[in-house]
């Protein structure tokens, strides 16, 4: 959750407090609701999904004991336990907030209070927030966090949190670069049987002979070479997960072989005469458009159906807005530290630059382009002159999950980028050859979130 995208509740008795403390929160949040009577709290809450409550701690009275503040910190953790609350004191009545901090309430400010100090608190609860999320989403893959705010991916969670707990077996589709590895093992990590061993295999790489070996294994003679016995993969997930990748560039022969061992839940060891019966949880990816598997004659249609009961669609880097800073930040603190370089700031041109590359090869060149700019830049401040984009990826720029959109907003947003990287992210080069105002390339800008 980030601030921009944040509703918040403020409830006071005093007029004077709500209107400044809306003046405040309203340019940089989503949504703000003041409200003068407490007893309203609970249907406000209920009717609207508030990720802080602004609370004071006193109300109208004659005697002022903070026990209101406490009431109304525990109904609204009672009802909504998601939802941070902030306390509001007098300086006098600390002891009180602090109470209110050991009852559930996320933090506490002092009035008169300074505006910088409630901003703070409000980003660094909400980034807390976001963290707890994720983890109780499922959204850490073996120790690798994935990154998205954008609706894209946030539709990508919600789906993964639904089908994460079944056995339902997941199709993951999306181009090369998107992570739809990490997607399989978050998957895994977040099901019943995370305790149990995930297997990943790049079968488009097997080759025919290797195919069957190395996914069902073989005993000792079955074939020249074969000294021993050996464990396929589909035995070694027995009980976990089997995640398939790359599974659109297997041919016609091996995918009859491979639905038969799906059918009957049982693989058969080359040389060998006794079936080993399978629990495995079934994932796969590819970055093979769809209409491409409905085609009969590359992929088998019930093969299909065996593998994909629920699909995963993994959006290109170039359709996730925001996503692209939040990553960068991410990766450029990551190399930062790997290679003992301190802290980066990002010169406004950088991002500018960044978010009007398309990235063919998605998170994964993001991902070495930022490595090499932290390589390579000569002071703690990178510059758009230190991003170096790739030309292989620019040549061989893959069309196999690419769909043209007619949409007449993504015909203007695709045209802009492609503008704004030809010519290197200059404003005025970029509107004189658009046809358009400096003033009208910057609403855009702002519109597709450029």
């Amino acid at each position: 959750m980030t601030l921009k995208n944040a509703s918040i509740l403020i409830v006071d008795d005093d007029s004077d407090v709500l209107m400044a403390l809306r003046l405040l929160l309203k340019p940089i949040v989503k949504n703000v609701v003041a409200e003068k009577n407490p007893n309203n709290i609970t249907t406000l809450i209920q009717r609207n999904a508030f990720d802080i409550v602004i609370l004071d701690m006193n109300f109208s009275g004659l005697v002022h004991t903070g026990n209101e503040g406490i009431f109304w910190l525990n109904s609204i953790k009672k009802s909504k336990p998601e939802t941070a609350v902030i306390l509001m004191t007098a300086y006098a009545d600390i002891d009180l907030a602090i109470k209110g901090l050991k009852e559930g309430a996320a933090d506490f400010f002092v009035k008169p209070w300074k505006n910088e100090k409630i901003i703070e608190t409000i980003t660094t609860i909400l980034s807390e927030k976001k963290s707890n999320d994720r983890k109780t989403q499922g959204l850490q893959s073996s120790g690798t966090e994935i990154i998205g705010d954008s609706a894209e991916m946030q539709d990508v969670f919600v789906k993964l949190h639904k089908v994460a707990p079944t056995d339902a077996n997941v199709l993951i589709l999306g181009e090369n670069g998107t992570g739809k590895d990490l997607i399989a093992r978050a998957i895994h990590d977040s099901s019943n049987r995370n305790d149990k061993p995930f297997v990943k295999v790049d079968v488009g790489a097997l080759t025919a002979s290797l195919f069957e070996s190395e996914l069902f294994g073989y005993k000792k003679g079955a074939f020249t070479g074969a000294s021993e016995d050996r464990e396929g993969r589909f035995e070694a997930a027995n009980g976990g997960t089997l995640f398939l990748d790359e599974i659109g560039n297997i041919p016609l022969g091996q995918q009859v072989r491979l639905l038969t061992v799906l059918q009957n839940r049982q693989v058969t060891p080359l040389g060998s005469n006794t079936a080993i019966p399978l629990d495995i949880r079934l994932i796969c990816a590819t970055n093979v458009a769809p209409e491409v598997l409905a085609d009969e004659k590359k992929f088998r249609k019930d093969l299909i159906y065996r593998i994909n009961t629920v699909d995963i669609i993994i959006p290109p880097l170039r359709d996730r807005g925001t996503d692209i800073t939040e990553l960068a930040h991410h990766f450029v603190s990551l190399y930062a530290e790997k290679y003992n370089k301190g802290s980066f700031k990002f010169d406004p041109n950088f991002i500018k630059k960044l978010k009007a590359h398309d990235f063919p090869g998605n998170v994964r060149e993001l991902q070495y382009v930022l490595e090499r700019a932290v390589i390579m830049a000569d002071d703690n401040v990178l510059k758009s002159e230190d991003l170096v984009f790739s030309s292989i990826e620019r040549s061989t720029k893959t069309k196999n999950f690419e769909t043209s959109s007619l949409n007449l907003d993504d015909i203007e947003k695709n045209a802009i980028l492609t503008v704004l990287e030809k010519h290197k992210g200059n404003v005025s080069k970029s509107a004189k050859e658009l046809g358009i105002t400096r003033a009208a390339l910057y609403r855009r800008l702002d519109k597709y979130e450029l």
